[in-house]
């Protein structure tokens, strides 16, 4: 099954670069340049997450714990380097992002499976809504919060998503039903914690959390729907665990 998996990501990145090229075509040198850049970064990001899942649940663990220390670490900077401004909406989204990491860190502790599931859902929505999006994006979803984000380009990637969930749903044993019904929360969180992020860095008048991943921006930029998913996908491992 593992083997399946992978030779499923590959199969989706290599769509995904194929429509990426005809993408290109369209945007300036630069554009195009920044898009190659972040399509071979997430693809060493997506590669190197899918490993550490299987091989050693633990490094996963680890992994998670220094992406929530460094997400902390951002939300702090921007704050500081406001001199403070917005101060109670810095403690709530501080509160907030406290409590999906608690529940973000208790689902990379969960059984492998689930935690695949979560990972292959995410993965391709966020690659499929990017693709869709510049293909067929023209009407924005929030155009002051996230200007970035359109309607077509969510439809694509949930569709491309939902698709994915029933194809691997031998994962977890589940009904499809079920199924859906888990992996259209996993887009409904992931979705809310990219918009919650991008909400974060206009109150403080930003582009990127930071430039610390080539071609995606900071920790947040890249790991904001896995933190809010996750958390998600947590709670309702953890209400499965107590109802058996």
């Amino acid at each position: 099954m593992i083997r399946t998996l992978y030779i499923t990501i590959l199969s989706y990145f290599l769509v995904g670069g194929i429509l990426f090229y005809f993408i290109e075509k369209k945007l300036s040198k630069e554009k195009a340049r920044h898009n190659r850049i972040k399509f071979i970064v997430y693809f060493l990001i997506i590669n190197g997450l899918f490993l550490s899942i299987v091989i050693e649940p633990l490094v996963f663990r680890i992994l998670s714990g220094v992406i929530v220390v460094l997400g902390l670490y951002e939300l702090l900077k921007l704050y500081l380097a406001s001199n403070r401004k917005n101060k109670g909406f810095f403690l709530f989204s501080l509160l907030l992002y406290l409590l999906l990491s608690v529940g973000f860190l208790y689902f990379s502790a969960l059984n492998i499976n689930w935690i695949l599931f979560t990972f292959m859902i995410l993965s391709v929505l966020d690659s499929f809504s990017q693709i869709f999006g510049q293909l067929f994006g023209k009407h924005q979803i929030a155009k002051k919060i996230s200007p970035g984000k359109t309607a077509e380009g969510l439809a694509g990637g949930t569709l491309t998503a939902l698709l994915t969930a029933v194809l691997i749903r031998k994962l977890i044993h589940f009904e499809i039903t079920t199924i859906l019904l888990l992996a259209a929360g996993v887009v409904l969180w992931a979705f809310l914690g990219d918009l919650a992020a991008s909400a974060y860095k206009r109150k403080y008048q930003v582009k990127d959390f930071s430039k610390l991943i080539p071609g995606h921006g900071g920790i947040l930029d890249r790991f904001d729907s896995l933190i809010a998913a996750g958390a998600w996908m947590g709670f309702i491992g953890y209400l499965i665990l107590i109802a058996t």
